[in-house]
C-alpha cells in the first residue's frame, strides 16, 4: 500500500511597491513653465492640481506630483528633468 501526499503550491503575488515623484523648488523656471510641464508630463493632472503642486513646491521646497509604479515614476521624473525641472523619486512607504 502506498500513501500519496499532495502538497499544494500557493502563489502569493506581491504588488510592486509604488514610488512618489517629487518636484523640488528652483529659482530658474517660471511658475507658468512648471504648471505647463506638469500638465504635459502627467496627463491625469488637472490645471488646478498642477497649480497646487507648483505652489506647494514653491512655498515648502518640495511637492508630491504623483504616486505610481516605479517604471512610470522614473519616466515622469526624467521627463520633468528634461524640461529643466528638478525632480526625484522615492519609495512610497
Amino acid at each position: 500500500m502506498s500513501v500519496e501526499i499532495l502538497t499544494r503550491q500557493e502563489t502569493i503575488r506581491k504588488h510592486a511597491p509604488n514610488y512618489k515623484v517629487l518636484l523640488h523648488n528652483d529659482d530658474f523656471n517660471s511658475m507658468e513653465h512648471v504648471v505647463q510641464t506638469l500638465l504635459q508630463t502627467v496627463s491625469s493632472l488637472t490645471q488646478p492640481q498642477a497649480v497646487d503642486i507648483m505652489m506647494e513646491a514653491h512655498s515648502s521646497g518640495i511637492a508630491l506630483v504623483i504616486t505610481c509604479a516605479q517604471e512610470h515614476a522614473e519616466f515622469y521624473c526624467e521627463t520633468l528633468k528634461n524640461h529643466g525641472l528638478t525632480s526625484t523619486i522615492e519609495p512610497d512607504e
